[in-house]
């Protein structure tokens, strides 16, 4: 039996990262809203309310994935290998509780039709969802006809992408035709009060993020109107990463990485991350995100499929315990990257942080920094490390 959104609960006795830490506090959801905290709530005799003690445990932001194929993805190796379509306890067991759809290679069997269906379908289930209009492909493919228009008309869509560059798979695109798609997105995000974001594809091509510099110095398009991803495919394209957030660019690293990747130079994310921090980028440029659900292709030297895997929103949080275990970040640091900046980079302003006011998106974890309790807007998802809310079409 799924617990009552409007129910009362109070969160007793957690150790809290905001994701800065607050020390210990009870934490009151009032609906799907964090409506109290302080260091102890008291409550009446005669007031319904769900008490959940969080004694000896930490007490965080729910996770912001903001790039998952939703739908599924891939299809590089036919159509046996499209990807499945994300359930919505895939999602919850990671922690998350906000994710931002996108389409990429397959513009042709998925379409932007799916992917708000299916955004819509994973609200109903008690999670929030954004999404990109568009794909890896120029001329974009929206659902109006105009980026601007889908950003400015249809709620879910916050941006465009993910557009490909320095890839074989990617349309090529001009400095030109990016510039005017990072215009209209802009543009759309300003009259929309949205981040009109372009989420952009990096491939292991010579090119790596030139064509967005060139744009940055020489067009009035700032530079974070860009969130380029998959930037641990390589020690080169991580270096020009790390020079590009120094001119004040933001950078997505990707969590989900089959074994052959650290092969051909694949850099795991907590790695990454700590040569990020010791090259004195700020950790506010820096996020990280699964690509759940997208196809991960093997292509030989010549560009031939070899074979896939599948990426996975579970890797997320993973990165960011590795971290914090093996690399020494400190929590409140990792966390960010997952939470606040993620947030702060796609506009979503009630998500992100342990505020009073803010969605009640909060992640309990027990002392081995495993994930023990999901809240999203209110409602428990999981619950002692038990899924207590499953996706309409999953197994009881």
């Amino acid at each position: 039996m799924t617990d009552d959104v409007f129910m009362l609960k109070l969160i007793q006795g957690a150790d809290v990262y905001a994701p800065e830490p607050l020390g210990k506090k009870d934490v009151l959801v009032t609906g799907d809203k964090i409506g109290l905290i302080q260091e102890h709530i008291g409550i009446g005799k005669h007031i319904d309310i769900k008490l959940i003690d969080a004694r000896g445990k930490l007490l965080v932001p729910g996770f912001i994935d903001c790039h998952v194929h939703i739908v599924g993805g891939g299809g590089e190796g036919g159509f046996k290998t499209r990807t499945p379509e994300i359930m919505l306890s895939d999602i919850t067991k990671a922690g998350v509780t906000t994710v931002v759809g996108c389409l990429g290679t397959d513009e042709t069997t998925r379409t932007l039709g799916n992917l708000i269906a299916k955004a819509n379908g994973l609200e109903e289930e008690g999670i929030s969802c954004y999404l990109y209009t568009g794909s890896y492909h120029i001329p974009v493919k929206t659902l109006t006809g105009s980026i601007q228009d889908d950003i400015v008309l249809i709620d879910k869509v916050i941006g465009v992408g993910e557009i490909a560059v320095s890839d074989h798979r990617s349309s090529q695109p001009t400095v030109e035709e990016l510039t005017k798609i990072a215009a209209a997105a802009r543009v759309g995000g300003m009259l929309s009060g949205k981040a009109g974001i372009v989420n952009v594809h990096v491939g292991d091509g010579h090119g790596k993020l030139s064509i967005l510099e060139q744009i940055a110095d020489t067009t009035e398009i700032p530079i974070t109107q860009f969130i380029p991803t998959h930037l641990g495919r390589n020690q080169d394209l991580l270096a020009s990463s790390i020079r590009y957030a120094k001119k004040g660019g933001l950078i997505d690293l990707t969590t989900s990485a089959p074994e052959w990747s650290f092969k051909k130079g694949n850099i795991k994310c907590s790695k990454a991350l700590k040569q990020i921090i010791e090259n004195d980028v700020p950790i506010k440029s820096v996020s990280f995100s699964s690509d759940g659900q997208g196809s991960l292709p093997l292509f030989d030297e010549k560009g031939a499929f070899k074979g896939l895997e599948v990426g996975t929103v579970s890797t997320l949080f993973k990165e960011v315990r590795d971290a914090v275990r093996e690399e020494k970040i400190p929590l409140e640091t990792a966390l960010t990257v997952i939470t606040s900046n993620p947030a702060r980079n796609l506009r979503l302003k009630s998500k992100g942080r342990i505020r009073i006011g803010k969605d009640a998106d909060l992640v309990l974890l027990d002392e081995n920094l495993e994930i023990d309790t999901v809240i999203s807007r209110g409602r428990i998802m999981i619950e002692n490390k038990e899924i207590t809310v499953t996706g309409t079409f999953e197994k009881q």
